[in-house]
């Protein structure tokens, strides 16, 4: 009878696990699984080009590239809450820290899916101004915009708006700094209720100045 009991045990075990309808899902779990793993794998990627330049290294760059970079780290995070639309104006190939200008941008848009508080949308624009050597990447989201009396405080460091526990409130102070070292500027517009714009100015190339600076 000791095989009778074996036999008992086995099935009551798979009973108990479901083997019937796990193996009949196998497949499916392991498409998504390979899906989600690709997916991770991009993300890591774009993780490692971010950090990978760190060494503060100006290199020239396709900023549309990094925009794009940034979108499908934060796609996961923003998809039910936001549109991400694009504007992109025709761009040269600007000069700047890859790495830490990415950082700026991931900054923005994480912000700005936070603003929004139920569905909407944010924009990224860009648009070249090369008689004054410029670009402009603007991030424009219809969230529920910053009270006045903050908008200056915005690059303090620490300052935040968000609940204890949520936000360092260092995010917009580090960017403020990563665009005064690329001779660049931030500025916000905000209105409450209606949105907020965070436009990055930067120059397409550096202003050649002394290793003392």
């Amino acid at each position: 009878g000791d095989d009778e009991e074996l036999k008992q045990f086995y099935a009551q075990l798979a009973e108990e696990h479901e083997i019937e309808f796990i193996s009949d899902d196998l497949v499916a779990l392991l498409n998504e699984s390979k899906d989600g793993i690709s997916r991770v794998k991009d993300i890591v990627q774009d993780l490692k080009d971010f950090s990978r330049t760190d060494s503060g290294e100006m290199t020239i760059v396709d900023v549309r590239t990094i925009i794009d970079k940034t979108l499908n780290l934060i796609h996961s995070e923003v998809k039910y809450s936001a549109e991400l639309i694009t504007d992109y104006g025709e761009l040269p190939e600007v000069e700047m820290v890859e790495s830490q200008i990415g950082q700026v941008i991931l900054n923005l848009l994480v912000n700005a899916s936070h603003a929004i508080e139920d569905k909407g949308t944010i924009k990224i624009r860009t648009i070249a101004d090369i008689g004054n050597n410029n670009i402009e990447i603007s991030v424009i989201d219809s969230g529920k915009g910053i009270e006045p009396e903050n908008i200056g405080k915005l690059f303090d460091p620490f300052f935040t708006t968000k609940p204890v526990g949520k936000g360092t409130g260092l995010g917009l102070s580090l960017s403020y700094g990563i665009i005064q070292r690329h001779h660049g500027d931030i500025e916000v517009e905000s209105e409450v209720g209606v949105g907020t714009t965070f436009k990055v100015t930067l120059p397409i190339k550096q202003p050649v100045t002394l290793d003392s600076e």
